[in-house]
């Protein structure tokens, strides 16, 4: 009974609980600092205040309020199923990684005594099978390994046997590898076993992150966040990189590309898809995961149904990608995009061999002929400059007299007669220093 005429306040230790109170029953509430200290003397000297407390359950009320601040603290419940798929995901790897160094170990030993066993048989399990029902190679002629092999593996066996480069052990060291052999096989069965448990244990705990992933990567995810809870509370953009922290700080800190994706990688939907599609899967499923996850971690509903509908979508994407279709999966816009004529331009280009040498560009003798060539042919442009300028002068000067005319024409005329005069004596010079010559050589050849 709370009476509505009271004017004091309640000393509370929580202020979320003194709201709570306040709206529940209209009473006002206190809490301060020295609420809390008040609070803390009263627990401290609870059994003096309290008469008629036994000490036993005194003891017992602590204890057990000790053991639930723990599990609170340590965040572990026994209603909380999911801790059983974090712990048989990882028992799965230590035995994967056992059963790997058992078969790696029982091959060398076993190949020592038959080494053309372990190039005939190549399933590991087989092999230990095998080598279980024969033992000593000697026995291999007499035993039927038809219930394992095939009979064409089974007469390679044989024949094998009988020309092996084996050397000879004892039976201490094949009752050894016998063992070793019956450890390798329970060990298979018991993981068998095992991944049929963790699938079951998926299916019904997260039914549409198994759809969407797989038992193995799923299982993987919920024991890297800690819990299903503590997963759904992770973006899509972290589902995606989970598992690859390290290599996501280290590109942070040397300024890289970021990974694109973690153990989301190992999914079949992404490990279909091509390399040049990769990150585009990744990041689509990991969307769609991320959704499956706070459905299962926080729906009521526990139907496997929105994990098939995502997986669905994202199956169509693929299949988009994979065939280069530019249509969108919603069905609105279904035209293909038009491309663009092609049009070759055929540029027809030239070797330049100037760039072979490395020599530097001597510039070419002018020869003799080209020089006479131009000294002939510098008059002949004189005469047609001039010619050119007198046209021009007529144009230009119509009413001057004609005499001037014939003026300019005698003056061309004794012009050419002078060059032609100039050139006859070095001509002539010319022919006598060749007469010259001639007659020097004839008196020579008389005076021997």
């Amino acid at each position: 009974m709370v009476a509505k005429d009271a004017h004091e306040q309640l000393a509370v230790a929580d202020a979320k609980l003194g709201g709570v109170i306040k709206d529940k029953l209209n009473l006002s509430c206190i809490h301060s600092p020295m609420v809390t200290e008040l609070m803390r003397g009263i627990r401290s000297q609870v059994e003096g205040l309290i008469t008629g407390l036994p000490s036993r359950e005194m003891a017992a009320m602590c204890l057990g309020l000790a053991h639930s601040l723990s599990r609170y603290k340590l965040k572990f419940s026994p209603d909380k199923v999911d801790t059983m798929i974090i712990q048989a995901i990882s028992l799965l790897d230590d035995l994967d990684k056992e059963l790997n160094n058992y078969i790696m170990r029982c091959r060398e030993w076993y190949g020592w005594h038959f080494p053309e066993l372990g190039k005939i048989v190549t399933d590991n399990l087989m092999y230990c099978k095998c080598v279980q029902k024969v033992g000593d190679r000697k026995n291999v002629s007499s035993s039927d390994l038809s219930e394992l092999l095939p009979e064409e593996i089974d007469e390679d066996v044989k024949a094998a046997a009988e020309i092996s480069m084996g050397t000879e052990v004892s039976e201490e060291d094949i009752n050894n590898i016998l063992h070793l052999c019956d450890q390798v096989i329970e060990i298979s069965e018991y993981r068998t076993q095992l991944y049929d448990y963790l699938k079951n244990r998926m299916m019904a705990i997260a039914p549409n992150l198994t759809i969407m992933v797989g038992e193995l990567v799923g299982a993987r995810l919920i024991a890297h966040a800690g819990s299903l809870l503590n997963l759904a509370k992770h973006p899509a953009s972290t589902v995606q990189i989970l598992g690859a922290e390290k290599a996501l700080f280290r590109a942070l800190k040397t300024k890289r590309d970021t990974p694109k994706f973690g153990l989301i990688y190992h999914a079949s939907l992404v490990g279909q898809s091509t390399a040049k599609n990769k990150g585009k899967i990744s990041r689509m499923l990991a969307a769609k995961t991320a959704l499956t996850i706070r459905y299962d971690a926080l729906g009521e509903d526990s139907s496997a149904a929105m994990g098939a509908e995502n997986r669905l979508k994202v199956e169509t994407r693929l299949r988009h990608l994979e065939e280069k279709g530019i249509r969108r999966i919603s069905g609105t816009g279904k035209a293909l995009a038009r491309a663009d004529k092609y049009q070759h331009k055929s540029e027809v280009k030239t070797y330049d061999p100037s760039g072979e040498s490395t020599l530097p560009a001597v510039p070419k003798k002018r020869k003799i002929e080209e020089l006479k060539e131009e000294e002939i042919e510098v008059p002949v442009t004189i005469k047609k400059a001039k010619v050119v300028e007198i046209k021009e002068e007529a144009d230009v000067e119509e009413d001057e007299p004609v005499k001037k005319k014939k003026k300019k024409k005698e003056k061309k005329q004794r012009a050419e007669e002078e060059v032609a005069l100039a050139e006859e004596p070095s001509t002539s010079a010319v022919v006598e220093s060749t007469e010259k010559k001639k007659k020097k050589k004839i008196k020579v050849e008389k005076d021997y």
